[in-house]
């Protein structure tokens, strides 16, 4: 009978080892937050939902409602202080929640590209600052009149000669006549808001049009503050391009309204009516988003104290955080004032700023730029329905920070009739409504 030898057992561990290093390692998806994201409506979004609250940058903070706003297309260009901004979107392409995300090569190849992504019916967004605005603004003048619902943030900075990269928003002034809809967010709780909402306004079928978010570059950008901000597992439904006003680009359907149509190509009446009847169309449905952004960000303005008030600060912008410290210290000094903050540069709040500013006595307008476009813009809006003093400033430039003294200062001479030292004559129109004086203060600002 024989014997079954047993082979001897090993005792090598290096061989378990190398089955151990054999076997498969689980890797942890890094989409796997994004892919858990549940839509939801934006009324729930923007007014139900539970926030909660953070201290992060505006650059995080546009960040933030990128993750919620269910971006499929972002292009980004690298240009101070907005390039922070969209390598941090670069970081959202990585974990899930941008579709696509490149660099592109300049900025009217990112304009370009952006426009392209729009017309196909996707989500776009981007940003710039700057000299960028002013190099990519032949393509963003062109959006409105394509009806483009793209979300673009601009990081105010200098552009005048001698070039600086400090805050300054005059290219604002650039923005305002294209027929985009522009938000001036003051603060970072701004710039989470009025990107996140922008993306829903846009695309609404009577709008369709894109939106710039406007921000004070580096006052907003790199500086941190309080941000409410719903759960990040939630997000907006996807843009539904066949509810647009035009179709989108595909093999049947030419862009709209481009120079290839013959009629518009030709010197003709038809070719300036077509383009006429457009722009107006265009204009219309600017002031139809008014409705929406009641809705959505409650409100073109906000309005604090103004009700009895002898004397209303107007501001938008990083001159809104200013003002509101004018305020208090004018309170303390036993000065009737309000504040009002213009949130929304157009549409423009005029209507409201009629009814709210009917019985002030004066009317001071701070700004960072040198032309004052704001203190225009107020002007024209209440002419003929206000008899207040106006002011058109303070205003710093070039990267200064405006000291709150200026403010004050501008109050209580305004008040007193004390002459300024920080505004020229040519900047302040007197409480009689007269046209001379009205004709020189619109030439001067």
């Amino acid at each position: 009978m024989s014997e079954t030898v047993k082979a001897p057992e090993t005792t090598d561990q290096s061989a378990d080892s190398a089955v151990a290093a054999a076997k498969p390692v689980a890797r942890k998806d890094p989409h796997a937050e994004a892919k858990r994201q549940r839509v939801v409506t934006p009324e729930y979004l923007f007014l139900e939902a539970p926030r909660t609250k953070e201290f992060i940058t505006g650059s995080e903070a546009a960040k933030e409602a990128i993750r919620r706003g269910n971006v499929d297309l972002a292009i980004a260009y690298p240009i101070t202080p907005q390039s922070e901004t969209m390598q941090l979107v670069g970081v959202l392409y990585g974990e899930g929640y941008v579709k696509e995300y490149y660099r592109g090569e300049e900025e009217v190849g990112v304009m370009a590209a952006i426009a392209g992504g729009s017309r196909a019916g996707v989500r776009c967004y981007t940003a710039t600052a700057g000299p960028g605005t002013l190099r990519g603004l032949e393509g963003i003048a062109s959006w409105p009149g394509h009806r483009l619902p793209v979300v673009a943030m601009f990081t105010c900075r200098v552009v005048n000669a001698p070039l600086a990269i400090q805050p300054d928003n005059i290219e604002v002034a650039y923005l305002l006549n294209c027929g985009m809809i522009v938000f001036h967010a003051e603060n970072q709780q701004d710039m989470y808001d009025f990107t996140l909402a922008g993306f829903t306004i846009s695309e609404k079928n009577d709008v369709t049009l894109p939106v710039g978010v406007c921000c004070d570059g580096f006052f907003v950008t790199h500086a941190r503050g309080y941000v409410r901000m719903q759960d990040r597992s939630m997000k907006l439904p996807p843009r539904e391009a066949w509810r647009g006003a035009v179709p989108v680009l595909d093999a049947e359907n030419p862009p709209a309204r481009l120079s290839r149509d013959a009629p518009v190509q030709k010197s003709n009446f038809m070719a300036y009516n077509i383009h006429a009847v457009w722009q107006q169309e265009v204009w219309a449905a600017v002031e139809r988003s008014r409705k929406y952004i009641n809705q959505y960000m409650g409100g073109l303005l906000t309005a604090e104290n103004v009700e009895g008030a002898e004397a209303v600060i107007i501001a938008s912008g990083s001159a809104a955080a200013q003002s509101r410290e004018a305020v208090r210290i004018c309170a303390e000094k036993g000065i009737k004032i309000g504040l009002i903050k213009v949130r929304s540069l157009r549409p423009f709040p005029t209507q409201e700023l009629r009814a709210l500013c009917g019985n002030a006595k004066l009317i001071v307008v701070p700004e960072f730029n040198y032309v004052g476009w704001l203190a225009k813009e107020v002007a024209t809006a209440i002419y003929g329905f206000s008899k207040a003093k106006i002011i058109g400033g303070p205003r710093v430039y070039g990267g200064q920070s405006m000291p709150v003294e200026l403010i004050v200062d501008e109050v209580e001479s305004g008040l007193t009739g004390k002459k300024s030292t920080n505004v020229a004559q040519s900047s302040i129109m007197g409480g009689a409504v007269n046209q001379d004086d009205v004709a020189h203060f619109m030439r001067s600002i």
